[in-house]
């Protein structure tokens, strides 16, 4: 690794660690500010999870990994996809309302249904790519419309197809068959719950957005044309195929984005389906770097914090609500330092190009010097 390499290794490492700091000071300065105790919030937040507490966090970092993925594609692509939650609503009622019909076996029924999923999301999205191609329509405002359209929608066809469930207000969609429910792995010792058996679903979409992005030619005319849309005209990328294709390839990841709640917890689409998963995937998104490793580790982060506000007014008289406040601090401090890493990376580049001429400039003199 050149010494250029590991310099920006160390930025980018730096950056995280750095917004994590602030973060942590400008929220026990709020908590100061409001009378609240911070060595309490501080020592239940950062407490050793319990073995049941590990698997829910396992577990929520697999869907907010999904979810961060799916926003990353269109941030390779310089497309701000915040439609995400709109398009996960849509793939999930889609799969869920086909895996309850029971119509397939077992597993075939899940592979098809994740399909079914895959294909309402990117349909959704879809919708925002063609306005945006054919009507110049900013992706951003086409996306938060299609959120709340998708919101109704949804609600209004899972009234038609609704299942109540006895002795609650809840409703939702046919239960998937048990032949089609995943049981889940034992993964972390002493815990009784499981961890949900598609996180080999995000695992196979992390290293499939890996190896498109960063091996292939489809990978290579996504990031030129969002670096730069003339270059990538000038190189012949067809830029309105490659908006539409990553518009909609972004939807069909947000499509997954509930199939392990799906499958491994709910079984079925209701009122009780987790929401919000779309506009944290931005958060991770950001703050991974739109990488698929940092992705994961920022979606770990995202649902430990997650998993632990759920001690905090027990253990020290504070909403738990608190969290978020956290984890907004961490996403402004972190693109703050990601921009000030960036200026710095930029100074030191260069003050060694300067050097090396100013050096090459010096041999040159000495050489005339010994000539003359």
């Amino acid at each position: 690794m050149t010494n250029a390499n590991l310099r920006r290794a160390l930025l980018s490492i730096a950056a995280p660690i750095l917004a994590l700091f602030v973060a942590f000071l400008l929220t026990s300065l709020v908590l100061m500010a409001l009378g609240d105790p911070v060595k309490d919030v501080w020592i239940t937040m950062l407490s050793k999870p319990k073995p049941r507490q590990i698997t829910n966090i396992v577990n929520g970092a697999i869907v907010l990994y999904l979810s961060a993925i799916a926003v990353a594609v269109g941030f390779k692509m310089n497309l701000f996809n915040i439609g995400v939650d709109g398009q996960y609503r849509v793939g999930s009622f889609a799969a869920a309302l086909f895996a309850g019909q029971a119509w397939l076996p077992g597993v075939l029924n899940i592979l098809v249904a994740i399909v079914v999923a895959m294909v309402a999301g990117g349909f959704w999205a879809s919708i925002a790519a063609y306005l945006k191609v054919k009507r110049g329509v900013s992706e951003v405002i086409s996306t938060i419309m299609l959120n709340a359209i998708a919101t109704g929608v949804v609600s209004w066809l899972l009234l038609k197809v609704a299942v109540r469930t006895a002795g609650s207000n809840a409703i939702g969609t046919k239960t998937i068959p048990e032949s089609s429910q995943l049981e889940g792995w034992k993964l972390i010792p002493g815990a009784s719950n499981r961890v949900y058996s598609l996180l080999l679903l995000a695992i196979l979409v992390g290293l499939l957005y890996w190896f498109v992005l960063g091996k292939t030619r489809f990978g290579f005319d996504l990031r030129a044309t969002g670096s730069s849309e003339t270059a990538a005209v000038a190189s012949g990328v067809k830029v309105k195929r490659m908006v539409m294709t990553s518009m909609i390839a972004s939807g069909a990841l947000a499509g997954l984005i509930g199939m392990p709640l799906l499958f491994g917890q709910d079984h079925s689409y209701g009122t009780t389906f987790q929401s919000g998963l779309g506009f944290a995937g931005i958060g991770i998104a950001l703050l991974g770097r739109n990488h698929p490793v940092g992705i994961a580790f920022a979606a770990l982060l995202w649902s430990y914090l997650d998993t632990q506000a759920n001690g905090l007014q027990i253990r020290a008289g504070v909403a738990p609500e608190l969290v978020y406040i956290i984890q907004g601090i961490i996403l402004f401090a972190v693109v703050i330092a990601y921009e000030g890493t960036r200026r710095l990376d930029i100074r030191l580049e260069q003050q060694r190009v300067a050097g090396e001429l100013a050096a090459q400039r010096a041999a040159v003199r000495d050489q005339e010097g010994a000539v003359a």
